[in-house]
């Protein structure tokens, strides 16, 4: 069963203007990347700017890479997150000890059992399912095989990888996620959103959910 309307979360957002523009155009999330290899990183202070600029009942998500606990700790003493979502190897004792809801990524690699991943990450909200690119975490716009998912599983999908304005409403018809998740797909350049994209995947998303109930 679908939900009535598909969550949306503009990842790597480094900018409070473009933390408003999503919140403006309807997007359920902001997310906030803390893995220092990533282009989309951003620091506490600016993080802590870009949380406190958005309007509320919209969440702040921290994304983190195998990060030092005490590293995860700090940022939260600065940062108002709402969710944190994990993008490593992380266990299920990590991710469960920081006091908040958090999500486990999980690299679709050929194989994948998502049946086994929802029930080691029973604690978490959701699982987001990302495309698999040896050596890179996320953000690669790369997308995967959508009918490797299970429908039956126990726990809310969060849809990502190689996300955008043209391919969104087909990935919704098909998987038919709690959410998705988009990054690379707003861009203008590597590391820098687009406004314009940010709106056009929202307005999509929207579309697409409207003629599903129709």
């Amino acid at each position: 069963m679908r939900p009535v309307r598909t969550r949306i979360k503009i990842c790597g957002i480094r900018e409070p203007a473009h933390a408003r523009v999503a919140a403006e155009a309807g997007a359920d999330a902001i997310g906030l990347v803390f893995h220092p290899a990533s282009p989309r990183l951003v620091d506490a202070e600016t993080a802590a700017r870009i949380a406190t600029s958005i309007p509320p009942f919209v969440a702040t998500v921290g994304l983190f890479v195998d990060a030092d606990a005490a590293a995860v700790r700090a940022v939260l003493a600065r940062v108002p997150l709402d969710l944190l979502q994990f993008h490593g190897k992380e266990t299920p004792e990590y991710c469960g000890q920081f006091g908040r809801p958090y999500m486990k990524a999980v690299a679709m690699a050929a194989g994948t059992d998502l049946l086994e991943w929802s029930r080691r990450f029973s604690a978490a909200r959701a699982l987001l399912l990302d495309a698999h690119v040896p050596g890179t975490p996320g953000g690669t716009g790369q997308t995967f095989d959508w009918a490797a998912i299970p429908r039956d599983l126990p726990i809310p999908i969060v849809l990502s990888g190689g996300l955008d304005a043209a391919n969104v409403g087909r990935a919704i018809r098909e998987v038919r996620p709690w959410a998705v998740d988009v990054s690379s797909g707003v861009e203008m350049s590597r590391g820098l959103k687009d406004p314009k994209r940010i709106v056009e995947f929202i307005g999509n998303v929207r579309r697409e959910d409207a003629g599903l109930s129709a």
